[in-house]
């Protein structure tokens, strides 16, 4: 039974799947058939998208011949059964079905997209039509829109497939007389549904079977019927935990990205390592992983990620003020945050894995998170300087021990214990690090929060092993 959700986003989306891919060449004699298995079991819904699409990416870069759904489910969200059938289109090999038992509603829908459907000897296929998500009918104009398009889809998809196209309409629309002949198999006022045999049954003039394209007591009886005892290599996709956890940090991205920015920016804008970066690399790693999971993207977006956080790291500690290495990997981070909820697909060119329609949610996104960032920051900027927090972000990396400093030469870094609490002039703008003069004597610095525009009067607050510590003065 469909359970649906959003109907009109549905039909939108489906109108942007394309036709099937053809399917690839048989291999080369002598090379086995490369058979990649993916369960599709239960109610269809995200965690069966995430599933199937993630196993697609591996089928395609594996290399596979052939990628078969192992499927049994009574159904579910017309939407994820949209996408799922989209990303079938993707794979550019064989696309078998097994129906291990039932393929209801949205697995009717699956199976009617993939080349051959083959059947458990107590396989059963049908019952499609469209229901809200509580079971309720549809309005019946929806509906009508909503049967029309399914229709046309299943047409489109079924093209020279025999009956397929006229029994997935018998099976969504009651109104819909299926009639072979002179025989009429589905009277107008039910919805078909079909037992194994029934799919296989032959009609017509050359007989050609409704449905079905063969039975099997289980895959490897039908591998070995269709390739041969030794002529193909079964992978299976292998399902984690993570596939419904998944969920929930997709829905919470934009939220858990916003957050992980912001401590992040806490982070560059207080001396020393603390709390708010550990904070802030995990729930961006929450991110990464959510979208790994749903079979968005793979490692390479998080190492992307690594480098842009090095670059901003290395222009803070050693080049304070050049701001292109930092700017630069500002670039990186952000790009790899949009990369990292990309639909990536191995194999197409990047002007077709990069589409304006694949970047639009990444990108909102990411202009989501970065609004609940900079809002968040401002509203610490004015606010936590009047708590004790403050106090401990701005001193937790200070040192109360003479040591060498860099960019400091040891000559100069005994002077420095005695430098907390004089004023000076920033030499360059400090965002948050840069240099000072102090004393008539130049010196590496970092605003505790904030930053300070060059020329602008300053106080020494402390110091780390990196320099100087400072805040704006604020003259009366």
């Amino acid at each position: 039974m469909f359970k649906q959700t959003a109907l009109l986003a549905a039909l939108l989306l489906g109108a942007l799947a394309g036709t099937a891919a053809e399917p690839a060449a048989a291999p080369p004699p002598g090379k086995k058939t490369v058979v990649y298995v993916i369960p599709v079991k239960d109610e269809i819904n995200s965690p069966t998208l995430y599933i199937l699409r993630r196993g697609l990416k591996e089928a395609i870069a594996q290399k596979a011949d052939v990628v078969l759904l192992d499927m049994n489910t009574p159904g579910g969200a017309l939407d994820v059964t949209f996408d799922i059938m989209e990303a079938l289109d993707k794979f550019p090999g064989r696309k078998i079905t097994f129906v291990d038992r039932e393929a209801m509603s949205a697995g009717a829908f699956i199976s009617a997209v993939t080349d051959e459907i083959y059947f458990a000897p107590n396989g059963v296929i049908g019952a499609a039509a469209p229901v809200l998500s509580t079971g309720g009918d549809v309005d019946k104009t929806m509906k009508q829109k909503i049967v029309s398009y399914l229709r046309a889809r299943m047409r489109a998809s079924s093209e020279g497939k025999g009956y397929r196209g006229q029994v997935i309409s018998a099976m969504i629309d009651e109104d819909y007389e299926l009639k072979i002949g002179d025989k009429v198999l589905k009277p107008k006022g039910e919805l078909l549904s079909l037992t194994a045999t029934e799919a296989l049954e032959k009609y017509g003039e050359p007989p050609q079977a409704l449905l079905g394209a063969g039975k099997a007591a289980d895959l490897t009886a039908l591998l070995t019927g269709k390739f041969g005892a030794n002529n193909y290599e079964v992978r299976h996709f292998e399902i984690t935990w993570s596939e419904e956890l998944a969920q929930y940090m997709n829905k919470l991205s934009p939220i858990l990205m916003g957050l992980g920015l912001l401590a992040l920016f806490i982070e560059f804008k207080t001396p020393g390592f603390g709390w708010p970066g550990a904070v802030g690399i995990a729930l961006l790693a929450l991110v990464f992983l959510g979208n790994y999971v749903a079979g968005l993207s793979g490692h390479e977006p998080a190492l992307l990620f690594a480098i842009g956080v090095m670059l901003v790291a290395i222009e803070l500690v050693f080049f304070p003020g050049l701001v292109v290495v930092a700017l630069t990997g500002v670039v990186f981070m952000l790009g790899s945050l949009v990369w990292a909820g990309a639909d990536y697909w191995p194999g197409q060119p990047l002007n077709v894995n990069f589409s304006g329609d694949m970047l639009m949610q990444p990108v909102l996104n990411l202009g989501l998170a970065l609004v609940i960032a900079i809002g968040l920051f401002a509203a610490f900027l004015k606010f936590l300087p009047k708590t004790s927090l403050y106090q401990h972000l701005a001193m937790q990396g200070a040192s109360g021990a003479p040591a060498q400093l860099a960019g400091v030469a040891p000559q100069a870094a005994g002077a420095l214990e005695g430098l907390t609490g004089r004023r000076g002039v920033a030499v360059t703008g400090l965002f948050p690090s840069g240099e000072v003069e102090v004393d008539g004597r130049r010196y590496p610095a970092k605003v505790s929060l904030g930053s300070v525009s060059a020329n602008t009067a300053i106080v020494v607050k402390g110091r780390t092993d990196f320099g100087l510590i400072v805040e704006k003065e604020n003259r009366a």
